[in-house]
């Protein structure tokens, strides 16, 4: 489905009780993993955090919902009050240019934040859309505050995740200012390769969740120029693709070539 074709309605926030989830359908259901329990603790917000510090977030009053393919989780100027927790599922966020054109700026994952980019003004400087159907978690920004006000170790976290948005910025102004297409593709699937493994699924062989166009908008290449590099990485053995699914036959061949480029 293409991005225009979406639905673009924001999928509504509603703080409830800690035992209860906001289902597709509105109706509360049971919350029944804390931060703590997650499987997801290690890549999430609880990452390095031991002890009294993620009890603390056990006791953080957010909300879990569900994010239906092409529903938006905010848009670019609305006010900011959510860190949002992807549980399953994938995310874009962008930018609307003065034209009217798209501009991706991540993909986001289980286990990664969104949201970050309201901390400075207030407001969201970006928007964010499920490429899939997700679940997330919403935690409010202010209560986070207030728990790490008595944590310098929970402290500690929220300023690394706002260094992991600084960390991102530079590494897109690297893919768009100095590599060519075959470097920025496979700068691009080295890096969904490394994530996907985080998670525990296979390096070598995923289901890219954004289109072909997405993947251009991001790395700053035209449609044709997407499909025409995918061929030549097909040609030079490099990988086997069919469609959205990618198999990478050759995953130190890509990272060597990556790496020549970089040194």
């Amino acid at each position: 489905m293409q991005a225009t074709q979406r639905a673009i309605a924001t999928a509504p926030v509603h703080i409830v009780a800690r035992q209860q989830r906001i289902d597709l359908d509105g109706t509360p259901a049971p919350i029944k993993t804390q931060c703590s329990t997650c499987h997801l603790k290690d890549l999430c917000l609880p990452c390095g955090l031991t002890g009294t510090d993620v009890e603390r977030l056990d006791s953080l009053k957010f909300a879990r919902r569900r994010v239906k393919e092409g529903q938006a989780l905010y848009h670019e100027g609305e006010k900011f009050q959510f860190i949002y927790a992807v549980r399953s599922g994938t995310f874009k966020s962008h930018l609307t240019l003065k034209d009217g054109r798209e501009q991706v700026t991540g993909f986001q994952m289980a286990g990664e934040l969104l949201g970050l980019d309201g901390l400075a003004s207030g407001k969201h400087a970006s928007s964010a859309m499920a490429l899939e159907d997700a679940e997330i978690c919403a935690i409010p920004y202010a209560h986070l505050s207030e728990l790490a006000a008595g944590s310098p170790d929970l402290q500690h976290v929220i300023s690394r995740l706002m260094s992991r948005e600084i960390v991102r910025e530079h590494s897109l102004m690297m893919l768009l200012g100095s590599m060519n297409a075959e470097e920025r593709l496979a700068a691009f699937l080295l890096n969904i390769s490394q994530r996907m493994k985080a998670r525990g699924y296979s390096p070598s062989e995923f289901h890219l969740r954004m289109s072909r166009a997405e993947i251009g908008s991001y790395l700053g290449m035209k449609l044709e120029t997407v499909s025409r590099t995918f061929s030549a990485f097909a040609q030079q053995r490099l990988l086997e693709v069919d469609k959205k699914h990618v198999r990478i036959t050759d995953l130190d061949g890509l990272q060597q070539a990556f790496d020549m480029r970089v040194q």
